[in-house]
């Protein structure tokens, strides 16, 4: 029997990544409604931390994803998007 992959395939890899943000917008709505006692907001805090590396980590797999894709023989000295005004 074949064993299947444990890494995402990677049409999802947006989704997760608004996911992610979603709950992390969720998670700091509901903090900065001072409704939780100390133990949720810690929880809380440590949920959205979590959330924000990953969202952090996705956004710098896109950027080099894009260098690579503008300059795949020097992917580090590809221009930074600017869109026009």
């Amino acid at each position: 029997m074949a064993k299947s992959s444990s890494t995402p395939a990677e049409p999802t890899a947006p989704v997760d990544f608004e996911h992610s943000l979603d709950e992390l917008e969720q998670l700091v709505a509901r903090m900065e409604g001072g409704d939780l006692s100390l133990d949720d907001s810690l929880a809380s805090f440590e949920r959205g931390i979590g959330l924000y590396r990953h969202c952090q980590q996705a956004l710098e797999q896109a950027e080099l994803r894009v260098r690579l894709l503008l300059d795949p023989e020097h992917p580090d000295s590809a221009e930074p998007f600017e869109p026009e005004l």
